[in-house]
C-alpha cells in the first residue's frame, strides 16, 4: 500500500500495488486500485525527516507498506475475491459490517471470526446477500 501522494489521481496515499521486482533505488509495481489499474508503474526512494525527535536527521526509503489487511472505512469502494471479517472487535455501526460483507460477490467467498465462537452465520446470509 503506497503511503504518500506521488502522483494523484494515479498514485495516491493508499493505492493498493502488487510488487513485481524491487531495485535498489525503485519498485516495480502494478496498480491494483483506482483509475489506473493494471498500469505499471516504479515508485522511487523518497527522502523522509521525521519530526518526533530532538534532532533532525533525514533517510531514503519507500513510500510503501506491507498490507495483509485493511480497515473497513479502506475498504468501502474496493471488490475483493475474498474476504475475512475479525468481530471479536465490535464495528461502530451496522453500516460497517455491510459494507464490510458486501466487498465480495458471494457469500461463500466470506469468512467472519467472531467473538467466543458465537454463530453470527444466519446474520450474514439474511443482512447481507
Amino acid at each position: 500500500m503506497l503511503l504518500r501522494n506521488l502522483k494523484p489521481p494515479k498514485l495516491c496515499n493508499g493505492t493498493r500495488l502488487k510488487v513485481k521486482a524491487l531495485h535498489r533505488n525503485i519498485v516495480e509495481a502494478t496498480i491494483l486500485t483506482g483509475c489506473a489499474k493494471g498500469e505499471t508503474v516504479f515508485v522511487p526512494r523518497i527522502p523522509l525527516i521525521p519530526n518526533d525527535h530532538p534532532f533532525e536527521f533525514k533517510r531514503l526509503q519507500f513510500p510503501l507498506k506491507v498490507c495483509f489487511a485493511m480497515t473497513i472505512n479502506k475498504s468501502q469502494g474496493q471488490t475483493l475475491k475474498f474476504a475475512g471479517i475479525d468481530l471479536r472487535e465490535n464495528c461502530f455501526s451496522h453500516g460497517q459490517f455491510y459494507v464490510a460483507c458486501s466487498r465480495v460477490s458471494s457469500p461463500s467467498c466470506l469468512v467472519v471470526l467472531s467473538p467466543t465462537n458465537r454463530s453470527v452465520k444466519n446474520i450474514v446470509y439474511k443482512e447481507v446477500f
